[in-house]
């Protein structure tokens, strides 16, 4: 046996492992070695299998993903595919590698995330040629649509009609089953009632109604899976983005959420990619609490990255509040990433301000004081079904540059500097940076597609007319060009330095209420930078002697160039101003 036989014969025993685990409380119709089978060959993994180095960081200080959907830049008969790709070229080449194409598939509601075909293109952005020339220039991130797809596909019209490709893909459930255990991110009914071939089915609807969870306790849907990803790795994309896969898995008379079913099914899909193509990454999606958020990384054996979701809203509630402290004893309790493994970081999305991510970090009140500041900004709030269906906030639906307009106080000036220190944090941190397009160009509430849509998330989801936005940043007196310059000046000082690689060492920093700090060293041990953040609207004194920096060594502030010539000197930190003190 050669010793790509022998690796080859592991990953069957392994895969057959989780196989094991996923379905332990389930009899499958086949015999789960013919099944483990099945699923080596459709990744094509006797022909292709690569050697897996464990953990291997697939990436370093230079990394940063532009969010976007296919269309939130438009040209008058264009594709908006590629539209987007000429204005990724134009404006985004030079600073960012990786982009997130939200969902592009045919869809039917929710923007995208109720998938009818996962192997098409959506014909009103484009068709998979786009795709893949964007994935020539860039690292292509998309979203693996796990948890659901659509009311209108062919696989539930086949339900419908109890034969053909799908129709026991769906989950199904009796209409008296036992489910107010159930978290949903939804106040809707969870159980739709829907009129088969076979009579009356209760289908299973974790989000809305168009959106009918899939049942893989059929392992033909996981196989299904399987083969999508395979597809997708042919025309390009290096990071899966599974999204809400938290609600994978269903059991009677449990909250369905995070169960030991669906962290197997993240393990397998991990196993198997990482043997397909060694540079491919996982992101697990659940906006969850914080506690439970973590557990996707395993043992550096699911995700590779997680959502650091607690971060948005801890960050914009410390803006707002100028007080870092709920920030601080956050940052405090986080466990560094085990190589293999980065937090994806970002502030903001195509969604919302993610409130249960902030449960047991920020007090009832807090979280309170937060959606009242939002809403004097704009902002929406969208809700869900909590435990035994009481209804509580599930999100803040507003654009990132109107929610730091001011602070609980009311709108101030500091806006832009408010909004930059905030990325600035953001940027420094352990893990990997993700920017919403819509943050990079300092966009503001689109009221009107929020009115148009009746979706409260349309208030973020701008569409820019491509030249609009050309002059717009071409303009140095607009909020646009100010907000994108000094973004594109913090992620080129980011990329240089070795101390920001996303599993750098960090440590929180003291230093009162109002000046947030972290130190990073680098891999190597040769820099140090201690990131400090005034994030109060009057200035705050800083003692440089309190940073007990090493005397032998030159320090200077990266964005200044002031250079700290005494231990013992004081210096003024500005309203929102951000330091990078480095050693080189």
């Amino acid at each position: 046996m050669t010793p790509n036989d022998m690796q080859l014969k592991q990953l069957n025993e392994t895969v057959l492992y989780h196989l094991q685990a996923i379905y332990s409380d389930v009899s499958p119709e086949k015999p789960l070695q013919q099944l483990a089978d099945e699923i080596i060959s459709i990744m094509r993994l006797d022909d292709t299998f690569h050697e897996v180095i464990p953990h291997k960081n697939n990436w370093d200080q230079h990394d940063m993903v532009l969010i976007t959907y296919g269309n939130s830049v438009q040209r008058q008969n264009e594709a908006p595919l590629k539209t987007l790709h000429h204005f990724l070229n134009e404006h985004i080449r030079d600073f960012i590698n990786s982009v997130h194409i939200l969902p592009f598939f045919p869809f039917c509601s929710d923007d995208g995330f109720a998938v009818m075909d996962y192997y098409e293109v959506n014909e009103k952005l484009g068709d998979w040629k786009d795709i893949e020339h964007i994935a020539q220039d860039y690292r292509l991130m998309a979203d693996l649509v796990i948890n659901h797809g659509s009311s209108s596909s062919e696989w539930f019209n086949n339900f419908v009609k109890g034969e053909g490709p799908g129709h026991d893909f769906f989950f199904t459930a009796p209409q008296n089953a036992p489910v107010s255990q159930v978290v949903r991110p939804r106040t809707s009914p969870l159980l739709r009632e829907t009129e088969t071939e076979d009579g009356t089915k209760y289908v299973w609807c974790t989000f809305s109604h168009t959106q009918v969870d899939f049942d893989f306790r059929n392992p033909d849907v996981l196989k299904e899976f399987i083969n999508i990803v395979r597809f997708y790795l042919d025309k390009g994309i290096r990071i899966f983005r599974l999204d809400a896969v938290a609600f994978l898995w269903k059991r009677a008379g449990s909250n369905c959420l995070n169960l030991p079913e669906t962290h197997e099914v993240v393990r397998l899909m991990r196993s198997l990619i990482q043997h397909a193509q060694p540079d491919a990454v996982i992101i697990t999606e659940t906006n969850i609490p914080n506690r439970e958020n973590l557990s996707y990384f395993g043992n550096a054996n699911e995700a590779h990255c997680i959502y650091n979701f607690s971060l948005p809203p801890l960050l914009v509630n410390t803006m707002v509040t100028g007080n870092c402290t709920y920030l601080k004893q956050w940052l405090m309790s986080m466990p560094p990433a085990q190589n293999g493994t980065a937090y994806f970081n970002f502030i903001a999305s195509h969604d919302g301000i993610g409130l249960r991510p902030a449960e047991g970090l920020l007090s009832e009140a807090e979280i309170a004081s937060l959606i009242n500041t939002m809403q004097h900004f704009g902002g929406q709030i969208s809700w869900r079904a909590g435990d035994n269906g009481v209804k509580k906030p599930y999100e803040i639906n507003i654009s990132l540059f109107d929610a730091l307009q001011g602070t609980t106080q009311g709108k101030d000036d500091w806006n832009i500097d408010r909004f930059i220190c905030a990325h600035a944090i953001m940027l420094a941190l352990e893990g990997i940076p993700g920017i919403y397009i819509h943050s990079l160009f300092a966009t503001s509430n689109d009221l009107e597609k929020r009115a148009r849509t009746e979706q409260n998330r349309g208030i973020n989801r701008h569409e820019w007319d491509y030249d609009t936005l050309q002059n717009k940043l071409a303009d140095p007196d607009t909020q646009h060009h100010k907000v994108s310059s000094l973004l594109k000046k913090l992620i080129h000082l980011r990329q240089q330095q070795r101390a920001f690689h996303p599993n750098a060492t960090q440590f929180t920093l003291h230093m009162g209420e109002h000046l947030f700090g972290f130190w990073r060293q680098s891999m190597d041990r040769r820099q140090s930078i201690f990131c400090i953040y005034n994030v109060s609207d009057t200035p705050q004194p800083l003692r440089i002697a309190e940073l007990n920096l090493v005397v032998t060594d030159r320090w200077w502030d990266l964005i200044s160039g002031h250079i700290f010539d005494e231990s013992a000197e004081t210096v003024s930190v500005a309203p929102y101003q951000v330091l990078w003190i480095t050693n080189g």
